[in-house]
């Protein structure tokens, strides 16, 4: 991984801070909520006290009957279609019953469905009416209660038989409809207003089942009062919607309307609305449980106020962006349970502070994400750069044979005088190279030091041999005698190649350079072999088109003479050679191949090393003569600014030597 990448992966650390702000502001959201929460919580404590102080709200033992409001008249005739509206808040009646209650201007209406596929019928002044299916109905006053009969052998209208003794307010008799289907029978009544009804109870008997035949559930009676409403509006602060609940939830008083208009801050959009739900406010009831025209409420936050226990909940709005706080409250007197104190209030200023906290803390982020991505992004840049320079500068300041080239020579390695920890490392390359630089240039003038320091010994030990071939030595010296002056001529050889090494590099870097067509000089080479190579087939293979060169040329034919002649020590009298010049993108390629022994692979690396060779005597024949030719043809393609190699042939017949030129750098004329 580059530098830069690293440093943009330590730039994406950065994005820690958007996410705990993000965190802070959802923090300091819930805290916003808590406290507007405890202090509605307040206020419904402070309101439902009020209602048991005034006495509006009564406790109510046990379970009631509700009564509700029409919302269109109701024909007695023992069919449910005009109780299609109220037929969700039905309540439910013995095992396989349910019961509705309403009331208009008219009276109070009575609808019962007891589904029984099962039936025993008799009329309600059958002897045996209390044998078959039928219904009680228990009305209840300030003077006491008295029981009906309905029973009925056929749909119709029937009149209810009265079982107890008259009371004072209470009807004698009631009338009815009965009608039935397979599924079971229903019964619609009405009853008076000025009945002053305190309780009310049905009792339903299955012939099939048995049971107590004249068992009824007596209930007080519920319903909304414009009285409770009316009081409720005078406590209940403003803009906020309150609401009595019994403790089953069912509405027995409502006080104002939830303020779902936009406010002076405006209307959040369905963007911010989508982020406010999705970031902040992940917990909000659905508004479909909170329905402001509905009977009864049926949440588990009104069940736990039911049951005692405060509680608040916030709940999505029916405006798009609106969030609504509830408080359920219980109104308790004397440790009992009267109601339900419901108050809810429609915020706004929530989601849009918390929207505009989150989105200038995320604006701010992000952009100082940018900018200092940006600035780790410009400066791993100008580091890669830099640290690119340096490289570069050190894989040219050396070349192949451990020499420095001239840019070094003159001092002119980068970034010396920069002031920081690149600087250091710079000046410690400069003070390294320069070592090497020494030591390179002690190195190759070593070797005419030596020569020149060997000369005159090993004249000395020349004479002296010469001198011992006069003197009479006994015949068993004669052999020592002969290894010596080998010996001698040996050293004299290898002084002699020491010289002539030196004296070649001296003249490769002060050959001249010219505009060549290197394809005259491969074959006039070529044509100057042929006569040298006996038996030998030589083919020469030039382009068709021109092929200049910025070159030396005398030094091009003087390294494919030293390939020749390495070659012909190695190609049989009746093997082949062939000279091959191509054309490459930034210069040219001479190749020259012959059939012969393959190289050994320890020495393919040290090839065009000075002075390498397998053999102590170069014997033809007897291993490869690798020696200060090929060491020539090195220094020949390094000044070129190519490279020499040698490869096997993939045929295996023998090996190619290849010397790759891109030509001399031309001389500027100084002015």
């Amino acid at each position: 991984m580059t530098l830069r990448r690293k440093l943009l992966l330590v730039a994406l650390c950065t994005l820690a801070l958007p996410v705990a702000g993000w965190l802070y502001v959802r923090q300091m959201e819930t805290l916003l909520r808590e406290g507007q929460a405890q202090a509605l919580l307040a206020s419904a404590n402070a309101v439902a006290r009020s209602l048991v102080v005034t006495g509006a709200v009564a406790p109510a033992p046990g379970r009631g009957w509700y009564v509700q409001q029409a919302p269109n008249p109701i024909t007695v005739d023992g069919y449910g279609d005009d109780w299609a509206p109220l037929t969700p808040w039905s309540q439910p009646l013995g095992a396989h019953g349910k019961l509705l209650l309403a009331v208009d201007d008219d009276g109070l209406y009575l609808y019962a469905d007891v589904r029984d596929t099962r039936r025993t019928r008799a009329d309600a002044d059958d002897a045996n009416a209390l044998a078959a299916d039928h219904l009680i109905l228990v009305l209840g006053n300030a003077e006491g209660r008295r029981r009906y009969l309905l029973a009925s052998a056929a749909p119709g209208p029937l009149t209810a038989r009265p079982l107890d003794p008259p009371v004072e307010g209470l009807p004698e008799l009631i009338a009815a409809q009965w009608q039935e289907d397979g599924s079971g029978y229903r019964v619609e009544l009405r009853l008076p207003h000025d009945l002053k009804l305190r309780t009310l109870g049905v009792g339903v008997y299955d012939a099939a089942a048995g049971g107590d035949r004249l068992a009824a559930d007596t209930r007080p009676l519920l319903g909304y009062s414009d009285k409770l409403a009316g009081e409720l509006a005078q406590l209940v602060p403003d803009r906020v919607q309150a609401r009595v609940l019994a403790p089953q939830g069912w509405l027995l008083a409502r006080s104002g309307r939830l303020n779902t208009m936009p406010g002076s801050d405006g209307q959040p959009g369905w963007f911010a609305a989508l982020v406010y739900r999705s970031l902040l406010a992940t917990r909000l009831e659905d508004a479909n449980l909170w329905a402001q025209d509905v009977p009864r409420l049926d949440t588990r936050e009104v069940a736990e106020a039911g049951a005692g226990q405060p509680v608040s909940v916030w709940r999505s709005g029916e405006e798009r962006g609106s969030v609504v706080l509830a408080a359920a409250v219980p109104i308790e007197h004397a440790g009992q349970i009267g109601g339900v104190l419901l108050l809810e209030q429609a915020s706004r200023s929530v989601p849009l502070l918390a929207n505009r906290a989150l989105f200038g803390l995320l604006l701010t982020s992000f952009g100082v994400l940018l900018v200092a991505g940006g600035i780790l992004l410009l400066f791993a840049t100008r580091l890669s750069l830099r640290l690119g320079r340096l490289r570069n500068a050190a894989e040219r300041a050396q070349l192949n044979d451990g020499r420095l080239d001239g840019l070094f020579e003159r001092g002119k390695f980068p970034m010396t005088d920069a002031p920081d920890e690149i600087g250091d490392l710079a000046r410690s390359f400069e003070r390294l190279f320069e070592v090497v630089g020494s030591y390179t240039d002690y190195l190759r003038t070593l070797a005419s030091k030596l020569s020149h320091e060997l000369n005159t010994p090993l004249a000395i030990v020349k004479s002296s041999l010469d001198n011992l071939e006069h003197a009479a030595l006994p015949a068993e010296a004669q052999p020592y005698l002969a290894r010596a002056r080998d010996g001698a001529a040996r050293l004299g050889a290898l002084v002699r190649a020491m010289s002539e090494s030196s004296r070649m590099e001296r003249s490769i870097l002060a050959a001249e350079p010219e505009d060549v067509d290197l394809r005259d000089v491969v074959r006039g080479c070529a044509d100057a072999y042929r006569p040298l190579i006996g038996a030998r087939r030589l083919d020469c293979t030039l382009p068709d088109a021109p092929l200049p060169l910025h070159c030396a040329p005398e030094l091009i034919a003087q390294a494919l003479d030293k390939l020749l002649d390495n070659a012909l020590s190695f190609t049989p009298q009746d093997g082949w050679l062939r000279i091959t010049l191509r054309s490459t993108p930034d210069g040219a390629e001479i190749e020259l191949a012959n059939q012969g022994p393959l190289l050994p692979a320890a020495m393919q690396g040290r090839l065009f090393d000075s002075l390498v060779s397998l053999r102590d005597k170069a014997t033809p024949g007897d291993a490869p003569h690798l020696g200060l030719g090929l060491y020539v043809v090195r220094l020949v393609a390094e000044r070129h600014g190519g490279i020499a190699s040698a490869r096997n042939l993939d045929d295996g017949s023998g090996v190619a030597f290849t010397l790759r030129l891109r030509g001399m750098p031309r001389q500027r004329l100084s002015g």
